[in-house]
């Protein structure tokens, strides 16, 4: 999990929560003006040349070709959660390894590391509805 972690420049740990900002909305503007939980998934998945589309997270949860499901996460997988099996609108953040992710929430408003527990006490997180890994490509 440190490893991940280790290497995130300090400010990706000052990124705002902005609902507003979707992924693929000003992508020019990278994560300056805040992002949601997705564009900050797919950013720090970058910062490790691992690269996925704007797919909100119904596009993410059924998309096969940059993206695969796992069975048992890895550190950067993506992992998705809801208060249902439904992954319209699912919450998305990154595993960084001992079931733990790194993710970015109105409720916090800033990033934050959560155990697995943490997401499934709330209800909005209630149901882990999987994990995606993007593919490698090249």
């Amino acid at each position: 999990m440190e490893a991940v972690l280790e290497r995130l420049p300090g400010l990706f740990w000052e990124v705002p929560w902005v609902g507003r900002m979707i992924p693929g909305l000003g992508a020019e503007l990278g994560l300056t003006e805040g992002a949601n939980c997705q564009r900050y998934a797919y950013a720090v998945l970058a910062l490790f040349d691992r690269h996925v589309p704007p797919l909100r997270s119904d596009e993410l949860w059924h998309d096969t070709e940059h993206t695969c499901g796992v069975e048992t996460p890895l550190p950067l997988d993506l992992l998705l959660f809801s208060p249902t099996d439904d992954p319209y609108g699912a919450h998305v953040g990154v595993s960084v390894g001992e079931a733990r992710v790194l993710h970015l929430c109105a409720e916090v408003g800033l990033p934050a590391v959560w155990g697995l527990d943490d997401f499934l006490q709330r209800e909005r997180y209630a149901v882990l509805i999987g994990a995606k890994r993007a593919r490698v490509t090249g």
